[in-house]
């Protein structure tokens, strides 16, 4: 890709970027949110055509002109994006040949046969048993993630793009996908993988291409010999990226200096799941956070800890079977969301895109959602105040946005992060839960976020921060809680915390209630 410049109006996305990736390479591609990432390989892909950005694309030598996903996935080169595009309620199968289906004969009917035959042989490949039969719906993310390169394998792949594909994932499915993508190489498939999870890209990665502010910064050879262990380090990935040093992966933390009584009690919680009510996916679970506490759950994927987050916010999961909650030392019993809201709850959600914003809207209008009757004048929505706001909070949380009435959809990942953050902490909660607040973002956003959360302590707010990242934890949390199986399993000060003990109480299932066995 050679002087690649693609504009939208009043943001210029990439100007002038250069990649060049080599056969059976994997290639992966760096930069904070906003960098133009995922435009760049849009253009590549086809998803933005061949007109509508300036500069040239010569594949294996040859130009080429790319007017639609169909064109380059012709040529071999096919794109896995970050939210995966499978339909949950078709079988694998027939998943793996939407829109490329097996045919018999002049007349296009669906050769079931060789569709069920060739889709277990490509399912093998990339590591799955599965029936091919099976439902989407009825499998994991990781493995959901594996079908879609099956997908592009059935194509004759020759050039694999993945966006963000671990995000999603636990740490086993992460290391299975990540093996694959070896495998992949091996056998001369060139891969460009868009990840902010440094330590993957320098496990896998033979170079590293680096974006900032939708320019070229540099490309880095991480290894010669592929057998040899990755010499490039984090720091130095974060250097080109954000342009400056990050002497601290988290920020210096202010302490708060009023009154430390209990926020939010929550005692023998306990939620059956919506559908197979004979499951508890929360199991008399207890804990408190106080005033000026960064209070952290830990735990794998499957433990409970979503579940506990949304039953607490206005019984937003699950069936509700029993506990107590309290906020300030007052019983509350907040049944709806509305209710948890005006109770001074706030949750920010792990899936921003689905329930945290509405992306067809603008930022001021999302910014308001949480807090919009203090917004409306006489039984209307005053817009002037609406877009004080938030332009208030586009410049102190550092929306990159060329104006508050620009589309939220159109944001970045973290940008859009900014936004759901913005939204919460205008409605001016007391206790705020932070469920994955910095996934799929990368570090120098990360860094900001975790600054407005440590003002949020300092301004007496209790927060209850969930993440799937260890070392994020330990970064920021006075006290950390451990579950499993839907049960908190331990309650650990930041002292004595470690990843390994963490872990340790991750995986196992305490025979007693809550969390009252401290380590």
């Amino acid at each position: 890709m050679r002087n690649i410049t693609k504009t939208f109006p009043g943001v210029t996305a990439l100007s002038d970027v250069n990649l060049t990736v080599r056969p059976g390479e994997i290639h992966a591609v760096c930069g904070e949110n906003g960098a133009g990432k995922s435009t760049l390989m849009k253009v590549l892909s086809g998803v933005h055509p061949h007109g509508g950005y300036d500069g040239e694309i010569r594949l294996f030598g040859e130009p080429v002109a790319f007017k639609d996903i169909r064109a380059s996935e012709a040529r071999g080169i096919v794109i896995i994006h970050q939210e995966l595009a499978l339909v949950p309620f078709l079988s694998i199968a027939e998943n793996i040949f939407l829109g490329n289906e097996q045919r018999t004969g002049a007349r296009g009917v669906v050769d079931w046969n060789a569709t069920l035959q060739r889709a277990t042989r490509l399912l093998r490949r990339v590591g799955l048993r599965e029936n091919p039969q099976t439902a989407v719906a009825d499998i994991g993310v990781g493995k959901q993630q594996l079908v879609e390169i099956a997908k592009a394998l059935s194509k004759e792949v020759k050039l694999l793009i993945l966006d963000e594909p671990t995000a999603a994932l636990n740490d086993e499915d992460s290391a299975s996908l990540l093996q694959l993508i070896l495998e992949l190489r091996d056998q001369g498939i060139a891969s460009i993988v868009i990840s902010h999870k440094l330590g993957e890209i320098r496990s896998i990665a033979d170079t590293v291409t680096i974006l900032r502010d939708g320019r070229t910064i540099e490309t880095l050879t991480v290894r010669e010999d592929p057998a040899r262990p990755a010499e490039l380090s984090e720091d130095r990935i974060i250097r080109g990226m954000v342009g400056r040093d990050l002497d601290h992966r988290f920020p210096d933390r202010t302490p708060y200096e009023g009154d430390h009584a209990t926020a939010l009690e929550i005692e023998g919680w306990t939620v059956r799941h919506p559908v197979d009510h004979q499951r508890k996916v929360v199991d008399d679970a207890s804990l408190t956070v106080r005033r000026g506490e960064i209070v952290g759950i830990a735990g794998l994927m499957g433990a409970g800890r979503t579940e506990l987050a949304m039953s607490v916010f206005g019984r937003s999961y699950g069936l509700y079977e029993a506990g107590t909650l309290r906020i300030a030392g007052r019983q509350v019993r907040a049944k709806t969301v509305p209710a948890a809201i005006e109770a001074g709850l706030a949750y920010v959600t792990e899936d921003r895109k689905r329930y945290g914003l509405n992306l067809i809207d603008t930022i001021n209008r999302n910014i308001s959602l949480a807090s919009l009757p203090a917004m409306v004048r006489r039984g209307v929505v005053d817009e002037h105040h609406e877009r004080s706001v938030a332009e208030r909070y586009r410049n102190s949380m550092n929306i990159k946005a060329p104006t508050v009435h620009e589309q939220t959809g159109r944001l970045s990942g973290g940008n859009q992060q900014k936004v759901v953050l913005s939204k919460w902490i205008h409605a001016d909660p007391d206790v705020l839960i932070l469920d994955e607040p910095t996934r799929g973002i990368d570090v120098g956003a990360k860094y900001e976020i975790y600054t407005v959360i440590d003002a949020l302590a300092a301004q007496g707010k209790a927060v209850l921060f969930i993440s799937s990242e260890l070392p994020e934890l330990l970064g920021m949390c006075d006290r950390i809680y451990t579950m499993a199986e839907g049960r908190l399993t331990a309650e650990i000060a930041r002292a004595d915390a470690g990843q390994e003990v963490l872990m340790r109480h991750m995986t196992r299932r305490q025979p007693a209630a809550g969390a009252r066995n401290r380590d």
